[in-house]
């Protein structure tokens, strides 16, 4: 099977999480800033998009090349095989973007590399004037960064965090992958409870669900490379059951969301429901102060609010003293907690083992990480 060189592109700050995600699929990966590069085929594509819980898309390099001017940019655009991936009537936006170019202006950047597929297209297909566009869509990017031109086909569609399965949600949710992403760098085992205290519209919990049953995140919604007439519907239905066949649905979990606003946890249940799992997740309406467990050696991931107004830092600071107050006894336990307020520490009243810059969006977040006393011995 022809093999297409690939790259899946991420949050800033999660690139080593998504290349990880790649070589535990069986690829070799080149890490970048937002992307990771590797190389597959029409199955890999489906398989990466289905499986990868991190990633925000796949995307197929079709060319890369140096550019300082528009003539350079049309022609060598124009050299690129795109009868390879776009039939006659292809739908194909071109969305761009440039950072510290010579070609700058990025709707002029997008005509150009527009009108130097529709010359290669027209003259491969003979035809003249436009090309009838009303097929399937075929999203092409171009984006330069220092006169390097990287021109792709995202496969994706709508961006792979929209699993499927959030009905509702809650004020400043986080993005299904970035959720996906947090759960990955606890280095939760499904053996172990998982905790999130504020638990918001159950993204965290439901995410940590998905993993712990190895369910694909991807399973329940399609990819736009889907309706591409040169990839057969054999393979998808292929990648898809054997997806459906790595589900441990049987794998007993230990999985508690809390939140103390009880329409949240309303929400958490609907949206769980909708993924499948609930009954694999134990919500309950409780405030942060009022946490305590029983249970040893789990993990504690929580996203609680910022307090990025200062109407509401008084009440944040607040929350963030009473975790660190019911978190201390728990010392068999790992937490990680990600704020925008880099004064965290100060009031949950510990420095972190570590702390880790993500970017949630635009907005700079720090994950603080808590391990356990053996953790900490080993360090």
């Amino acid at each position: 099977m022809e093999k297409f060189n690939l790259l899946a592109a991420c949050a800033a700050g999660l690139e080593s999480v998504t290349g990880n995600e790649l070589r535990h699929l069986g690829y070799q990966v080149q890490v970048e800033n937002g992307r990771v590069r590797f190389t597959g085929d029409l199955r890999d594509i489906l398989k990466t998009n289905l499986w990868l819980r991190s990633a925000d898309r796949i995307k197929i390099i079709v060319g890369e090349f140096p550019a300082r001017t528009f003539d350079e940019l049309f022609e060598k655009t124009k050299q690129l095989a795109w009868d390879r991936f776009l039939p006659l009537d292809a739908e194909f936006p071109v969305a761009g973007r440039s950072q510290k170019s010579q070609l700058h202006s990025v709707p002029d950047v997008q005509a150009i590399v527009k009108k130097a597929v529709v010359d290669k297209l027209s003259q491969i297909y003979h035809r003249h004037g436009h090309l009838p566009e009303s097929g399937a869509k075929y999203p092409l990017e171009v984006a330069i960064n220092k006169d390097q031109v990287l021109l792709t086909l995202d496969t994706t569609g709508p961006s792979l965090f929209k699993r499927g399965y959030r009905l509702e949600k809650g004020p400043a949710p986080l993005k299904e992958n970035f959720a996906a992403a947090l759960v990955l760098l606890a280095h939760w085992y499904p053996e172990k409870p998982f905790v999130d205290p504020v638990c918001g519209s159950g993204t965290i919990p439901i995410e940590a669900a998905l993993l712990g049953h190895n369910i694909a995140p991807g399973f329940k919604r399609q990819f736009i490379c889907e309706d591409w007439q040169w990839i057969p519907a054999e393979i998808s239905k292929s990648v898809r059951d054997e997806a459906a066949d790595l589900a441990d649905y049987d794998r007993k979990l230990a999985i508690f969301g809390y939140d103390i606003d009880g329409q949240m946890i309303a929400i958490s249940r609907l949206n769980a429901r909708q993924a499948g799992l609930s009954k694999e997740i134990y919500f309950k309406q409780q405030a942060v102060k009022d946490f305590k467990t029983e249970l040893t050696n789990g993990v504690i991931v929580a996203n609680p609010p910022y307090g990025q107004r200062l109407s509401d830092q008084v009440s944040v600071h607040q929350l963030y003293q009473q975790m660190g107050v019911v978190f201390k006894p728990l010392k068999t336990w790992n937490k990680y907690i990600l704020t925008s307020d880099l004064a965290f520490e100060k009031f949950y009243g510990q420095r972190a083992a570590k702390r880790r810059k993500l970017y949630n969006g635009s907005l700079r977040t720090d994950l603080f990480q808590y391990w356990e006393l053996a953790k900490q011995r080993k360090h």
